[in-house]
């Protein structure tokens, strides 16, 4: 699996107390690993989560969950309180 389209939109409460939305049919390519899962970054687009800051993210999957996140600007992993299911499919 090269790369994965989201299915459905999902949204995301952040711990920060912001909220995401993964669009529909947004193509996310496989682009490394952290102990806590596959990184996939998105395809023709930047993705940010907002805290104090707005950081670049990439998605980090589990078992087809979104456990967190990886901050390709500061090489750190930030983890969802709660992981959230997304519907996947798989592009060759």
């Amino acid at each position: 699996m090269r790369s994965i389209v989201i299915l459905a939109t999902a949204k995301i409460q952040l711990d920060t107390g912001y909220s995401r939305e993964l669009a529909e049919t947004s193509v996310w390519k496989r682009v490394g690993r952290v102990p806590q899962g596959t990184v996939y970054q998105p395809v023709g687009t930047i993705f940010t989560i907002e805290g104090r800051q707005v950081h670049e993210a990439y998605l980090v999957l589990k078992d087809k969950k979104l456990v967190g996140f990886y901050l390709p600007g500061e090489q750190n992993y930030s983890p969802l309180s709660t992981a959230v299911p997304l519907t996947l499919g798989d592009i060759e």
